[in-house]
């Protein structure tokens, strides 16, 4: 009778565990009920190399050994999908073999089909068929799965690159329109504005369905897709707080997309925020880290409509919606320690600045610019 109850016990893994690579690998959807185990491997592998990785003493070592993340959580995904199917197949050959021990040996042979049980005594063969056809599946599935996540892994981390030399290394907001002042392209500043809402669209489908490209790291240490996002925001909510006339409207679709893609990215870890914070409530930039910033744009030349007093409410009116949400996704996947992202409970340095590049010209004129805005020298 025992058998019997485990084989019903088996089928009900078999066919759970079957519902959960469905819709983790065919029909993913965010905040999906069978995705849960997925999360929670994610979550656990994360934790466990950022105990290893927060005892080193710089960012590149610490990026270094936070790089498997993602590829170790897709393995132990597979490998506990595979567990639980052994399981539920050995449950339901457990009535037909002369022993447990018997009925691992036959669903373990049957699902990866290494043929180290004969199932003709002792087995039946229709549970034998469906075990060895689920392996199979399973492991093509997952391999299937791999270019997908690669391809959105590769689209996310395109424009973040291209950002090193608008935004600095970490990126920052200032600095982004700072450089663009200085070098006297901030008619190109719409065309940036128009791809990071098309750039924060795309992560925002990708990141809620495959949850685990959240842990994939960019090529470079310095790099990340949280702080690149978060720079482009503070930029067009600056641009908006400082130049209301002037400002381009692609700047507010991109703030309204870009907190957006924070919003849903958060609603699929389950994470709890206001949807809807007042534009007055406090945030928690302050205002002397704002007025220095202004003060590097008008050193740079960029010219302002409102002085910092008069765009600080408009500001805070902007970041309110996705300043927590991204201090706690910079937190999360241990961003470098950048301007303006919150503070690292898994990090023991200080926070970075961007280095800017000399700023050369025709004639024999070189400005090296530091972040107070004043040139080192001048040749």
């Amino acid at each position: 009778m025992i058998r019997w109850i485990g084989f019903a016990v088996g089928v009900m893994v078999v066919v759970l565990t079957a519902i959960g690579v469905i819709f983790t690998l065919v029909l993913p959807r965010a905040r999906a009920a069978p995705q849960r185990l997925s999360m929670i491997i994610n979550r656990v592998t994360q934790r466990s190399f950022v105990r290893i990785a927060s005892r080193s003493p710089s960012y590149e070592t610490v990026d270094g050994r936070l790089a498997p993340v993602g590829p170790v959580a897709l393995i132990l995904q597979l490998v506990l999908w595979l567990t639980f199917f052994l399981f539920g197949f050995t449950l339901m050959q457990w009535p037909y073999a002369e022993s447990f021990t018997r009925a691992v040996r036959l669903a373990g042979s049957g699902l990866l089909t290494v043929g180290l049980a004969t199932p003709d005594v002792g087995a039946n063969s229709v549970v034998t068929l469906i075990s060895a056809a689920t392996g199979a599946i399973v492991i093509a599935l997952q391999i299937a799965y791999l270019p997908a996540i690669y391809a959105a892994y590769n689209r996310r981390e395109a424009l973040v690159t291209m950002l090193e030399s608008r935004a600095g290394v970490p990126a920052w907001g200032p600095e982004l329109l700072v450089r663009h002042r200085l070098v006297e392209i901030t008619d190109t500043l719409p065309e940036l504005y128009d791809e990071w809402e098309q750039w924060s669209a795309e992560v925002s489908e990708s990141h809620t369905t495959y949850p685990v490209l959240m842990h994939f790291r960019s090529p470079e240490p310095w790099y990340s897709w949280v702080l690149a996002l978060l720079a482009v925001l503070d930029a067009a909510a600056m641009h908006l707080s400082l130049n209301p006339e002037t400002a381009p409207s692609e700047a507010r679709l991109c703030l309204r997309m870009g907190f957006t893609a924070f919003r849903r990215i958060a609603t699929s870890l389950g994470w709890d925020f206001d949807p809807d914070p007042l534009p007055d409530a406090q945030i928690a930039l302050t205002f002397a880290e704002f007025e220095h910033a202004v003060g590097l744009l008008r050193e740079a030349g960029f010219d302002t409509e409102r002085t910092a007093e008069q765009a600080w409410p408009h500001f805070t009116g902007w970041r309110i919606n996705y300043e927590m949400l991204a201090y706690r996704l910079a937190d999360a996947t241990v961003a470098p320690p950048a301007p303006w992202s919150g503070p690292r409970r898994h990090l023991r340095l200080a926070v970075v600045n961007p280095n800017r590049p000399p700023h050369r010209a025709p004639g024999g004129i070189e400005r090296s610019y530091r972040l107070d805005g004043r040139p080192d020298a001048e040749l």
